[in-house]
C-alpha cells in the first residue's frame, strides 16, 4: 500500500478481490459483502471497540470489517467457513495492514462447530451475520465464549426486531428470549442496502448484546428454561396450559408449573419475560 492509502476497503477494492479470487457471492451462504469504508468505521464505533479488546468476528468474508477491528482492537480473530475466503484473509491483512497482522488469527471452520479460540479469550463479538444462520450463531458463540461482555450483529432487520423485542411484541419469540438470557439486547441502528455489494433484497439493523453483569437468578438449568420457551412458541396461539402439555406431560402439570411459578394458565408466551420462563423451567416435571 502507498503512503496515506486507506487501509478499509473501498467498493473497488472488493471488486478487484472478488475477481482476482474467482468469488462470485452466494445466496446459500448469505454472502453480501460490505463496501462501505464508513460504514465499518460506524459498526466499530457502535460496538465501542475499545484498544485493549479481543475480538472474534464471524464471517469476516473479503475483510471489510476485519481491517477496521484491527485498526481498533488488540488482537482479532475470525471466523471463516468458506475455503477461499480463509486462504485469502491473511494475505490481504498483510497487504493492507502489515504492522497489524500479529494481532490477526484466523480459524477456518463452521462458527456453528467452534468451541474454542486460539489466543486470548474473546472480548468482544462483532459481526455482519448471513442471514440464514444469524440467531444460531449468535446464540452459539454466547453460550461458549462466556468472557463476550459485549456484541454487535449486523442481520437482516427483521431478525433484529425479534432479537430486540419486549414481551408483547408480536415479533416477540423464542430468539428474543434466549438472546435475553445471557444479555441485555437493543437495537442499535439501520443499515442501507447500498453498502453491501450485491446489494440484498432486504434491509439490515444492528441489534447490540451487553452480557448480564450476574447471570439469571434461578435454580434451572439453560436446556430447562429454553426446553419450557420452545415448547410455549411451538404453538404460540394457544395459552400456556396447552402449549406447555406436552412438555409437562399433560395439561392438568403444565397447569400446576404455571400456578407454582405465579403464570397465570390462561396466559400465551409472547407476553413473559425470561425470569417469568425461568421461574417455570424450575418447577420441570420429574421424568
Amino acid at each position: 500500500m502507498s503512503p496515506g492509502q486507506d487501509a478499509l476497503l473501498g467498493p473497488s477494492d472488493i471488486r478487484e478481490l472478488a475477481k482476482a479470487l474467482g468469488v462470485r457471492p452466494t445466496k446459500q451462504r448469505g454472502q453480501n459483502f460490505v463496501i462501505d469504508a464508513n460504514t465499518v468505521r460506524r459498526i466499530i464505533r457502535t460496538a465501542d471497540v475499545r484498544d485493549d479488546d479481543v475480538v472474534v468476528e464471524v464471517g469476516p468474508g473479503l475483510g471489510s470489517l476485519t481491517l477496521g477491528l484491527l485498526e481498533t482492537a488488540r488482537h482479532v480473530t475470525a471466523v471463516e467457513i468458506d475455503d477461499t475466503l480463509a486462504a485469502a484473509l491473511p494475505a490481504t491483512v498483510n497487504a493492507r495492514l502489515p504492522e497489524r497482522a500479529a494481532n490477526f488469527a484466523l480459524v477456518h471452520s463452521d462458527a456453528l462447530r467452534v468451541t474454542e479460540l486460539p489466543g486470548p479469550a474473546p472480548t468482544t463479538l462483532v459481526a455482519n451475520l448471513p442471514y440464514n444462520v444469524a440467531v444460531p450463531v449468535l446464540l452459539h458463540m454466547l453460550e461458549h465464549f462466556p468472557t463476550i461482555e459485549r456484541t454487535l450483529v449486523m442481520v437482516q432487520a427483521e431478525v433484529a426486531d425479534r432479537l430486540a423485542a419486549a414481551p408483547g411484541s408480536k415479533v416477540y419469540g423464542v430468539p428474543s428470549v434466549k438472546a435475553n438470557w445471557y444479555a441485555e439486547v437493543k437495537r442499535a441502528g439501520a443499515i442501507g442496502r447500498n453498502v453491501f455489494w450485491p446489494a440484498p433484497n432486504v434491509d439490515s439493523g444492528l441489534v447490540s448484546l451487553v452480557r448480564r453483569a450476574e447471570p439469571l437468578a434461578t435454580k434451572a438449568t439453560r436446556q430447562q428454561v429454553f426446553a419450557v420457551v420452545d415448547a410455549a412458541f411451538a404453538q404460540r396461539r394457544k395459552t400456556l396450559r396447552a402449549a406447555l402439555s406436552g412438555w409437562a406431560g399433560s395439561g392438568a402439570a403444565a397447569e400446576a408449573a404455571l400456578v407454582a411459578a405465579g403464570v397465570s394458565p390462561q396466559a400465551r408466551g409472547e407476553s413473559l419475560t425470561v425470569e417469568e420462563f425461568a421461574a417455570i423451567a424450575e418447577h420441570t416435571p420429574a421424568r
